[in-house]
């Protein structure tokens, strides 16, 4: 019986039925595919009549070609069919698919042969084309080829397709080419089709980075490929992607910035459009010139202001060009005495900026005459003559009965640009007639037993004709219950009939016409005990010589007080508390960005429109209500601006009935918000608040929270995949941390995913409700805190630093690796604190890394300094995923008596002493075994407690509890 025609038959039913089979991936590299030839193969076959070419036609009526052998008849079969030499290129690890069919032995009528349902594959490596030469021996083995499923007969008849598909590795390769070798030692076997690839990660961009064609390694660990950016662009941070053993590229790193003057468009950075500028790297979009200045080039990193409008070299390229504001109005004066108050109001044109300031300029003019002088002397403004920011100031110290002039001139940013275009208003007053000033120096000219020469300078301000002094006196010991005025026309007087050796106080003020002034400070002065005096002259000696003592103690005190109070504040300053603020009055230092506080500004609104885009609310679409917020509802919805692309947006909006304190703390998260631009750093759209709803604008991210996204997907995603998204909230942070923000309360519930499985930090609202359940916060005088997620040391002392950020970020780690479980579970605060506060941290998650939970512990140092700064932790984790293998180590699991921690992990070194310890352990039935165990110190038996206990302890007598804790097995 022939059983060729009936192999034959199924191959054409195969192809015609079923079509093309292979699904070839991007990935794949073929090196050869034999239904890509119509023609003949010209594949060898030895001996001539075993391996036999046949041509058929697949499903659309194309040519193919197959080879088929069906010598079951005959006895003793070695049938080889060799392919033409394939060029390996650069590939170390090749792939061969298989498509066949194979008859059933037992269908087979009369075989007279050994008949069987295998065939070998073989391949052969060599340098160059040996042409038709054949070497049986000199060919290896890749394994031995069994059907899945082999037809009959009965199936010719029904028409029952069964064709196999089989795939063999082949590697690593390393000379230029092969070849393959089919043997048949006794089978009806018909190969449909022979393809042979390789796999590797093709031509891709990704963050404006372009990656090479890149065929992996028969290693295991991944191929690590450096970027580079497209045209017009930079590196922000070196770009990086890894390829896998299967074609895919993982975890992308770094990226790359569009240059000045150029935007992101699909994956290239193409130049800005005349009308539209971009002033820095990144991957912004062109803005459009701001009002009053325009562009007519390409590329422009600036637009220029238009004619008569101007920009400060302070001002940033996206604001407005501006003008000087206009004069202030309605300038009223209030007189009183020698004090005048002059209120104003606020300018008609600001000029387009909102830093109008205000100085006043004093003259003094004479009655008559067109002549004035910049006044003189001690007057005073209050609270300061220039750099206003309010209507009004108050100037005293005038002289009485004088004319003055005040110049009210209002400026702004762009006012030194233009001196001519200076603007003020002008109010001229005469002050009123009022009391003179206290007279200040009293000089002693001569002392008698019974008298007393005085003398003394005119007040500093008289305000008009002093008519005459009053002189008031009394003895010390009196205390002013019976007192003797004296009236002097001029500046000095002698008193007399005064008692000897006797002290005296004495006061003098002056009376012009608008009554007394002020009296002088206190004079004390003793009479003689006998007929001795003091001339004018060494009273005068002996009054400067004094004078000069107290000014010089003055002195000393003063500085002492400055230097005191100096480094008092110096001192204060915890070295953990930067403080970097710029802008609004701050400074700022050049090359370094920092985070600014909102509640710093006088006007909070002023940080919004500094950090913030305004929006147009009629660009805004609200879909959807997706939940609801401590101020109002959170939405979905689109954003379309004019000349860009709409894209999804989530919404924040402030609820109706707000009063002005909610409304400026729901907006202090967008003004802190907009200062921060990292990838993984949730993105500020932009805000609403010239309308109402006032509106926060953000990216949409399409996954959601973190940990319920991780609750979602439990155990659906891969080590490395976990190690990505946490490698991602690690850079983030690290950029928050160089920016000097402390973020107060990092959790999982305030990471956001989007479609890429990007993280991204947000929540930054400093008021906030952290949960429904009331045991989520701990109150404290200072508000509520995430207790479960919070250092220790912020707890007792809301001491929050970068360093209590790490420590979030550790139970953060926790909560990726456990799918979103519940930190510390079902504990109360107040356990939890005290759990922590004795040591106790919580167990590794199920199948968790070694090295992850390591990270964890070293987040979770009690002594805050001695936790890993994020720039160290997004190093951490590089590493990790650079070495896939060492993520195969997995951390021990908690014993179950110790479903809090593993008590193992603490530092048995803090103790002072072996019954610290044990006591810490609460293995106080075994105290006393312990105790006759010799150990040198708490560090010994922190390295080598196990050991000492199998050595020394368990051979006497044995600890459950202790054997338990320390997850010791008893064979």
């Amino acid at each position: 019986m022939d059983c060729k025609p009936s192999v034959l038959f199924l191959i054409l039913f195969a192809l015609v039925c079923q079509g093309h089979l292979t699904n070839h991936h991007s990935n794949e590299v073929n090196l050869l595919d034999s239904k890509a030839s119509q023609g003949e193969l010209g594949w060898i076959s030895y001996p001539s009549h075993g391996w036999e070419e046949i041509s058929g036609v697949d499903e659309h009526y194309t040519p193919i070609r197959t080879f088929q052998v069906c010598n079951v008849m005959e006895y003793s079969q070695n049938n080889w069919l060799r392919t033409n030499w394939i060029s390996r290129n650069s590939a170390q690890k090749i792939y061969v698919e298989l498509k066949f069919t194979l008859r059933d032995c037992n269908s087979i009528p009369l075989v007279l042969g050994t008949c069987k349902e295998t065939f070998n594959l073989y391949y052969m490596e060599t340098e160059e084309d040996q042409g038709d030469q054949f070497w049986e021996h000199q060919f290896s083995k890749i394994d031995t080829i069994a059907a899945d499923e082999s037809f009959t007969q009965t199936d010719l008849g029904d028409r029952i397709l069964k064709l196999n598909t089989e795939v063999r590795e082949v590697g690593p390769v390393a000379r230029k080419g092969f070849y393959l070798a089919f043997q048949d030692v006794g089978a009806c076997v018909a190969l449909v089709s022979v393809r042979v690839y390789f796999k590797k990660c093709p031509f891709t961009v990704r963050n404006l980075a372009t990656f090479p064609d890149t065929v992996p390694t028969d290693s295991q660990a991944l191929v690590e490929v450096r970027g580079s950016c497209v045209n017009n662009s930079r590196e922000a941070e070196p770009p990086r992607m890894y390829c896998s053993t299967e074609g895919e590229w993982l975890v992308p790193i770094g990226k790359c910035l569009c240059d000045i003057g150029h935007e992101p468009r699909g994956a290239t950075c193409q130049v800005c459009r005349p009308g539209f500028y971009k002033s820095s790297p990144g991957n912004l979009r062109c803005s459009k010139c701001p009002p009053h200045s325009y562009t007519l080039q390409e590329g422009s990193a600036h637009c220029s202001c238009e004619k008569n409008f101007f920009r400060s070299e302070a001002d940033p390229t996206s604001m407005a060009c501006t003008q000087p504001p206009s004069a202030p109005r309605n300038v009223i004066s209030v007189i009183n005495e020698t004090s005048v108050i002059l209120d104003w109001g606020w300018p008609a044109d600001s000029g387009g900026r909102k830093d109008v300031t205000f100085n006043v300029l004093c003259k003094r003019c004479w009655a008559g005459q067109r002549q004035c002088e910049a006044c003189r002397g001690a007057v005073r403004f209050l609270p300061r003559p220039a750099g206003l920011s309010n209507t009004t100031v108050t100037v005293t110290d005038l002289l009485a009965h004088t004319n003055y002039t005040f110049e009210i001139e209002a400026l702004n940013g762009v006012s030194a640009l233009v001196p001519s275009q200076r603007q003020f208003a002008a109010v001229s007053i005469t002050t009123n007639q009022a009391a003179p000033s206290a007279v200040a120096v009293i000089r002693k000219d001569r002392t008698s037993r019974n008298s007393i020469s005085l003398s003394w300078l005119e007040p500093e301000r008289p305000n008009g004709i002093i008519l005459d002094y009053e002189v008031k006196f009394y003895e010390k010991q009196e205390q002013e219950t019976s007192y003797t005025i004296l009236r002097a026309k001029g500046t000095n007087v002698t008193l007399n009939g005064l008692k000897p050796d006797t002290v005296y106080l004495l006061q003098i003020r002056a009376r012009t016409a608008a009554g007394y002034g002020a009296s002088s400070r206190k004079f004390e002065f003793e009479t003689s005990p006998d007929s001795f005096s003091i001339s004018s002259e060494n009273s005068q000696v002996v009054l400067i010589a004094i004078s000069s003592a107290v000014a010089i103690i003055l002195l000393s005190v003063v500085v002492y007080l400055l230097l005191g109070r100096f480094c008092g504040y110096s001192k204060s300053k915890h070295p953990d508390e930067k403080r970097l603020p710029f802008g609004n009055g701050h400074l700022r230092l050049p090359g370094i960005r920092t985070y600014v506080d909102p509640h710093t500004y006088e006007d909070p609104s002023q940080a919004i429109h500094e950090f913030a885009r305004e929006l147009d609310a009629s660009c805004i679409a609200i879909d959807k209500v997706v939940g609801a917020g401590e101020f109002g509802e959170v939405c979905s919805g689109r954003l379309k601006q004019p000349s860009k692309k709409e894209t999804c947006v989530a919404i924040k909006t402030l609820k109706a009935g707000y009063t002005e304190t909610q409304r400026r703390d729901f907006l202090s998260e967008a003004s802190i918000m907009g200062q921060f631009d990292h990838p993984n750093i949730i993105r500020l759209e932009g805000v609403v608040t010239r309308s109402k709803p006032v509106m926060i604008v953000t990216e949409y991210m399409d996954n959601g929270s973190l940990d319920s996204f991780l609750r979602r997907h439990d155990a659906q995603f891969t080590v490395i995949q976990l190690v990505g998204m946490l490698r991602g909230i690690a850079s983030g942070m690290k950029y928050l941390s160089d920016m000097g923000y402390v973020h107060r309360d990092l959790a999982a519930r305030n990471i956001l995913v989007n479609s890429n499985l990007v993280c991204k930090v947000s929540d930054f609202g400093l008021s906030r409700v952290l949960e429904d359940d009331p045991e989520a916060a701990y109150t404290t005088r200072g508000g509520k805190i995430p207790i479960r997620w919070t250092a220790p040391e912020a707890i007792a002392y809301r001491k929050f630093t970068s360093a209590s950020d790490a420590w979030s970020y550790g139970i953060v780690v926790w909560e990726v690796m456990s799918y979103g479980e519940r930190p510390y579970w079902e504990m109360s605060n107040q356990d939890v604190i005290k759990a922590v506060d004795e040591g106790y941290r919580l167990p590794p998650p199920m199948d968790c890394p070694a090295a992850l939970y390591q990270l964890m512990l070293d987040c979770w140092q009690k002594d805050r300094n001695n936790r890993p700064k994020f720039d160290h932790i997004v190093s951490i984790l590089d590493k990790l995923i650079r070495n896939p293998s060492s993520l195969k180590i997995i951390a021990n699991a908690p014993s179950p008596e110790n479903m809090l921690l593993d008590r193992t992990g603490a530092d048995i070194a803090t103790f002072c002493s072996m019954g610290d310890w044990l006591e810490s352990m609460q293995t106080l039935p075994c105290k006393d075994i312990f105790n006759g165990a010799s150990y040198s110190s708490c560090n010994t038996l922190a390295k080598t407690s196990t050991e000492i206990y199998l050595a020394e302890v368990r051979p006497a007598a044995t600890c459950p509890e202790w054997e338990t804790a320390m997850g010791i097995t008893t064979l």
